[in-house]
Protein backbone atom coordinates (compact mmCIF):
# COMPACT_ATOMS: atom_id res chain seq x y z
CA UNK A 1 0.00 0.00 0.00
CA UNK A 2 1.07 3.57 -0.51
CA UNK A 3 -0.20 6.93 0.66
CA UNK A 4 -1.59 9.77 -1.42
CA UNK A 5 1.15 12.09 -0.16
CA UNK A 6 4.01 9.83 -1.20
CA UNK A 7 7.16 11.66 -2.30
CA UNK A 8 7.93 11.54 -6.00
CA UNK A 9 10.83 9.29 -6.96
CA UNK A 10 13.27 12.02 -7.87
CA UNK A 11 13.23 15.34 -9.71
CA UNK A 12 12.62 13.67 -13.08
CA UNK A 13 9.04 12.66 -12.24
CA UNK A 14 8.49 16.02 -10.57
CA UNK A 15 9.40 17.68 -13.86
CA UNK A 16 6.98 15.39 -15.69
CA UNK A 17 4.16 16.32 -13.28
CA UNK A 18 4.86 20.01 -13.84
CA UNK A 19 4.86 19.61 -17.63
CA UNK A 20 1.62 17.59 -17.57
CA UNK A 21 -0.08 20.23 -15.45
CA UNK A 22 1.09 22.97 -17.83
CA UNK A 23 -0.17 20.91 -20.78
CA UNK A 24 -3.58 20.61 -19.14
CA UNK A 25 -3.67 24.28 -18.20
CA UNK A 26 -2.48 25.61 -21.57
CA UNK A 27 -3.90 22.97 -23.91
CA UNK A 28 -0.86 21.36 -25.54
CA UNK A 29 0.71 17.87 -25.51
CA UNK A 30 3.98 16.18 -24.53
CA UNK A 31 5.95 13.49 -26.31
CA UNK A 32 4.76 10.00 -25.35
CA UNK A 33 8.23 8.45 -25.80
CA UNK A 34 10.12 10.30 -23.08
CA UNK A 35 12.71 8.66 -20.83
CA UNK A 36 11.15 10.10 -17.68
CA UNK A 37 7.79 8.34 -17.93
CA UNK A 38 6.54 6.38 -14.89
CA UNK A 39 7.79 2.79 -14.76
CA UNK A 40 5.31 1.49 -12.15
CA UNK A 41 1.73 2.15 -11.11
CA UNK A 42 3.10 3.63 -7.88
CA UNK A 43 5.07 6.22 -9.84
CA UNK A 44 2.07 6.93 -12.09
CA UNK A 45 -0.15 7.77 -9.11
CA UNK A 46 2.67 9.80 -7.57
CA UNK A 47 2.78 11.92 -10.72
CA UNK A 48 -0.99 12.35 -10.62
CA UNK A 49 -0.94 13.44 -6.98
CA UNK A 50 1.90 15.86 -7.68
CA UNK A 51 -0.21 17.46 -10.42
CA UNK A 52 -3.04 17.95 -7.92
CA UNK A 53 -0.61 19.63 -5.53
CA UNK A 54 0.83 21.83 -8.29
CA UNK A 55 -2.62 22.93 -9.40
CA UNK A 56 -3.50 24.29 -5.97
CA UNK A 57 -7.12 23.36 -6.76
CA UNK A 58 -9.53 21.51 -4.46
CA UNK A 59 -10.45 17.95 -5.37
CA UNK A 60 -14.17 17.26 -5.52
CA UNK A 61 -14.19 13.57 -6.38
CA UNK A 62 -12.87 10.96 -8.76
CA UNK A 63 -13.40 9.53 -12.21
CA UNK A 64 -12.88 5.87 -12.94
CA UNK A 65 -11.90 4.93 -16.47
CA UNK A 66 -11.20 1.80 -18.49
CA UNK A 67 -14.34 0.20 -17.06
CA UNK A 68 -15.50 -1.24 -20.40
CA UNK A 69 -13.78 -3.86 -22.53
CA UNK A 70 -13.75 -1.43 -25.46
CA UNK A 71 -11.96 1.25 -23.45
CA UNK A 72 -9.46 -1.28 -22.11
CA UNK A 73 -8.67 -2.43 -25.66
CA UNK A 74 -8.24 1.16 -26.85
CA UNK A 75 -5.84 2.04 -24.06
CA UNK A 76 -4.04 -1.32 -24.04
CA UNK A 77 -4.87 -2.04 -20.41
CA UNK A 78 -6.78 -4.80 -18.64
CA UNK A 79 -7.87 -2.94 -15.51
CA UNK A 80 -9.66 0.24 -14.44
CA UNK A 81 -7.84 3.33 -13.29
CA UNK A 82 -8.67 6.36 -11.17
CA UNK A 83 -8.25 10.08 -11.74
CA UNK A 84 -8.82 12.98 -9.37
CA UNK A 85 -11.57 15.47 -10.28
CA UNK A 86 -10.54 19.07 -9.66
CA UNK A 87 -13.35 21.46 -8.76
CA UNK A 88 -12.95 24.05 -11.57
CA UNK A 89 -13.14 21.28 -14.18
CA UNK A 90 -16.53 20.03 -12.92
CA UNK A 91 -19.54 21.99 -14.15
CA UNK A 92 -23.32 21.70 -14.22
CA UNK A 93 -25.29 21.23 -17.43
CA UNK A 94 -25.65 23.11 -19.72
CA UNK A 95 -21.95 23.92 -19.94
CA UNK A 96 -19.38 25.44 -22.30
CA UNK A 97 -16.03 23.65 -22.35
CA UNK A 98 -12.79 24.72 -24.01
CA UNK A 99 -10.91 21.98 -25.85
CA UNK A 100 -7.61 21.67 -27.75
CA UNK A 101 -7.65 19.65 -31.00
CA UNK A 102 -4.19 18.15 -30.42
CA UNK A 103 -5.43 16.47 -27.23
CA UNK A 104 -8.01 14.62 -29.39
CA UNK A 105 -10.99 15.27 -27.08
CA UNK A 106 -13.96 12.93 -26.91
CA UNK A 107 -17.12 12.55 -24.83
CA UNK A 108 -18.55 9.71 -22.78
CA UNK A 109 -22.01 9.41 -21.24
CA UNK A 110 -21.86 7.82 -17.80
CA UNK A 111 -23.41 7.65 -14.35
CA UNK A 112 -21.98 9.34 -11.28
CA UNK A 113 -22.66 8.89 -7.57
CA UNK A 114 -22.43 11.48 -4.82
CA UNK A 115 -21.35 10.40 -1.34
CA UNK A 116 -23.52 11.31 1.63
CA UNK A 117 -20.92 10.81 4.34
CA UNK A 118 -17.22 10.16 4.86
CA UNK A 119 -15.85 6.72 4.10
CA UNK A 120 -12.50 6.30 5.89
CA UNK A 121 -9.93 3.88 4.56
CA UNK A 122 -9.44 0.57 6.32
CA UNK A 123 -7.45 -2.60 5.82
CA UNK A 124 -10.56 -4.75 5.40
CA UNK A 125 -12.29 -4.59 2.03
CA UNK A 126 -15.62 -2.74 1.90
CA UNK A 127 -18.71 -4.65 0.79
CA UNK A 128 -21.14 -3.54 -1.89
CA UNK A 129 -23.87 -3.08 0.72
CA UNK A 130 -21.64 -0.72 2.73
CA UNK A 131 -20.85 1.32 -0.35
CA UNK A 132 -24.48 1.58 -1.46
CA UNK A 133 -25.37 2.79 2.02
CA UNK A 134 -23.26 5.95 1.63
CA UNK A 135 -24.71 7.02 -1.74
CA UNK A 136 -26.43 10.38 -1.46
CA UNK A 137 -27.45 10.76 -5.12
CA UNK A 138 -27.05 9.60 -8.71
CA UNK A 139 -26.78 11.70 -11.87
CA UNK A 140 -26.08 11.36 -15.54
CA UNK A 141 -22.82 13.03 -16.56
CA UNK A 142 -20.73 13.71 -19.64
CA UNK A 143 -17.04 13.22 -19.17
CA UNK A 144 -14.78 15.02 -21.64
CA UNK A 145 -11.55 13.10 -22.07
CA UNK A 146 -8.33 13.73 -23.96
CA UNK A 147 -4.66 12.96 -23.52
CA UNK A 148 -1.87 15.38 -22.70
CA UNK A 149 0.52 12.94 -24.40
CA UNK A 150 0.87 13.20 -28.18
CA UNK A 151 -0.79 10.75 -30.53
CA UNK A 152 -4.22 10.37 -28.97
CA UNK A 153 -5.61 7.88 -26.49
CA UNK A 154 -4.95 4.66 -28.37
CA UNK A 155 -2.36 2.38 -26.82
CA UNK A 156 -1.33 4.74 -24.02
CA UNK A 157 -1.59 2.00 -21.38
CA UNK A 158 -2.40 2.13 -17.69
CA UNK A 159 0.70 4.04 -16.57
CA UNK A 160 0.50 7.00 -18.95
CA UNK A 161 -3.27 7.24 -18.59
CA UNK A 162 -3.01 7.28 -14.80
CA UNK A 163 -0.16 9.78 -14.69
CA UNK A 164 -2.22 12.01 -16.98
CA UNK A 165 -5.04 12.29 -14.44
CA UNK A 166 -7.12 9.55 -16.01
CA UNK A 167 -7.15 11.72 -19.20
CA UNK A 168 -9.90 13.87 -17.71
CA UNK A 169 -10.53 17.23 -19.35
CA UNK A 170 -13.84 18.06 -17.69
CA UNK A 171 -16.97 16.56 -16.17
CA UNK A 172 -20.45 17.99 -16.69
CA UNK A 173 -23.19 16.82 -14.35
CA UNK A 174 -26.93 16.64 -14.82
CA UNK A 175 -29.53 16.91 -12.08
CA UNK A 176 -28.95 14.80 -8.98
CA UNK A 177 -31.60 12.23 -8.03
CA UNK A 178 -32.16 10.09 -4.98
CA UNK A 179 -30.62 6.66 -5.39
CA UNK A 180 -33.16 4.07 -4.32
CA UNK A 181 -31.74 0.95 -5.90
CA UNK A 182 -32.59 1.79 -9.51
CA UNK A 183 -31.34 -0.82 -11.96
CA UNK A 184 -28.56 1.09 -13.69
CA UNK A 185 -27.24 -2.07 -15.35
CA UNK A 186 -30.06 -2.06 -17.90
CA UNK A 187 -30.65 1.68 -18.01
CA UNK A 188 -30.07 3.06 -21.50
CA UNK A 189 -27.99 6.13 -22.37
CA UNK A 190 -27.63 7.80 -25.78
CA UNK A 191 -25.16 10.40 -27.01
CA UNK A 192 -25.85 12.84 -29.85
CA UNK A 193 -23.36 15.21 -31.47
CA UNK A 194 -24.94 18.14 -33.32
CA UNK A 195 -28.24 16.28 -33.27
CA UNK A 196 -26.83 13.08 -34.79
CA UNK A 197 -26.94 9.87 -32.79
CA UNK A 198 -23.45 8.61 -31.99
CA UNK A 199 -22.87 6.44 -28.92
CA UNK A 200 -25.39 4.37 -27.01
CA UNK A 201 -25.37 1.67 -24.37
CA UNK A 202 -26.40 0.73 -20.86
CA UNK A 203 -24.92 0.92 -17.39
CA UNK A 204 -23.72 -2.66 -17.73
CA UNK A 205 -20.91 -1.41 -19.95
CA UNK A 206 -19.16 -0.15 -16.80
CA UNK A 207 -17.82 -3.29 -15.05
CA UNK A 208 -21.26 -4.88 -15.41
CA UNK A 209 -22.90 -2.25 -13.17
CA UNK A 210 -21.89 1.32 -12.15
CA UNK A 211 -22.17 0.17 -8.53
CA UNK A 212 -19.33 -2.27 -9.17
CA UNK A 213 -17.20 0.68 -10.29
CA UNK A 214 -17.98 2.61 -7.12
CA UNK A 215 -17.04 -0.43 -5.04
CA UNK A 216 -13.78 -0.75 -6.99
CA UNK A 217 -12.94 2.91 -6.34
CA UNK A 218 -13.70 2.70 -2.62
CA UNK A 219 -11.44 -0.32 -2.12
CA UNK A 220 -8.79 1.07 -4.44
CA UNK A 221 -8.60 4.20 -2.31
CA UNK A 222 -8.58 2.16 0.89
CA UNK A 223 -5.58 0.26 -0.46
CA UNK A 224 -3.92 3.65 -0.92
CA UNK A 225 -4.86 4.65 2.65
CA UNK A 226 -7.02 7.44 1.28
CA UNK A 227 -10.38 8.46 2.71
CA UNK A 228 -13.42 9.39 0.67
CA UNK A 229 -15.31 12.49 1.79
CA UNK A 230 -18.98 13.42 2.04
CA UNK A 231 -20.02 15.43 -1.00
CA UNK A 232 -17.41 13.92 -3.32
CA UNK A 233 -18.63 12.52 -6.61
CA UNK A 234 -17.51 9.40 -8.46
CA UNK A 235 -17.94 9.11 -12.22
CA UNK A 236 -18.11 5.44 -13.15
CA UNK A 237 -17.03 5.10 -16.78
CA UNK A 238 -18.62 5.20 -20.18
CA UNK A 239 -21.99 3.70 -21.09
CA UNK A 240 -21.94 5.15 -24.62
CA UNK A 241 -18.41 4.60 -25.85
CA UNK A 242 -15.99 7.31 -26.95
CA UNK A 243 -17.20 9.96 -29.42
CA UNK A 244 -14.72 12.55 -30.77
CA UNK A 245 -15.69 16.23 -30.53
CA UNK A 246 -14.47 19.49 -32.04
CA UNK A 247 -14.86 23.18 -31.32
CA UNK A 248 -18.37 24.27 -32.25
CA UNK A 249 -19.96 20.90 -31.50
CA UNK A 250 -22.98 20.62 -29.22
CA UNK A 251 -23.44 17.25 -27.53
CA UNK A 252 -26.29 15.85 -25.49
CA UNK A 253 -26.42 12.69 -23.42
CA UNK A 254 -29.94 11.43 -22.71
CA UNK A 255 -30.33 9.42 -19.50
CA UNK A 256 -34.11 8.89 -19.70
CA UNK A 257 -35.72 9.39 -16.29
CA UNK A 258 -32.46 10.95 -15.05
CA UNK A 259 -32.67 13.74 -17.64
CA UNK A 260 -30.18 15.08 -20.17
CA UNK A 261 -26.73 16.66 -20.04
CA UNK A 262 -25.70 19.25 -22.64
CA UNK A 263 -22.23 20.57 -23.50
CA UNK A 264 -21.11 23.08 -26.12
CA UNK A 265 -17.45 23.12 -27.11
CA UNK A 266 -15.18 26.00 -28.02
CA UNK A 267 -11.52 26.17 -28.95
CA UNK A 268 -8.96 26.64 -26.19
CA UNK A 269 -7.06 29.75 -27.27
Amino acid sequence: MFGVNAVLSGDVLSDLAYELWEARRLGHTLEATRSDLPKTILEAYEVQEAIVELSGLPRCGYKVGSTSKEAQRLLSTDEPGMGVLLAPFVQESPARIKISPEQMPAVEGEFAFRLGRDLPWRAEQHSLAEVVDVIDGVAGVIEVVGTRFSGGLEGKGRLLTTADGGVNIALVTGNWHEFSGQNLREHGVTMTVNGQLRGRGTGSRALGDPLNVLLWLVNHQSNRRADLKAGEIVATGTCTGLDPVHAGDVVQADFGIFGSVVVEFEKNT
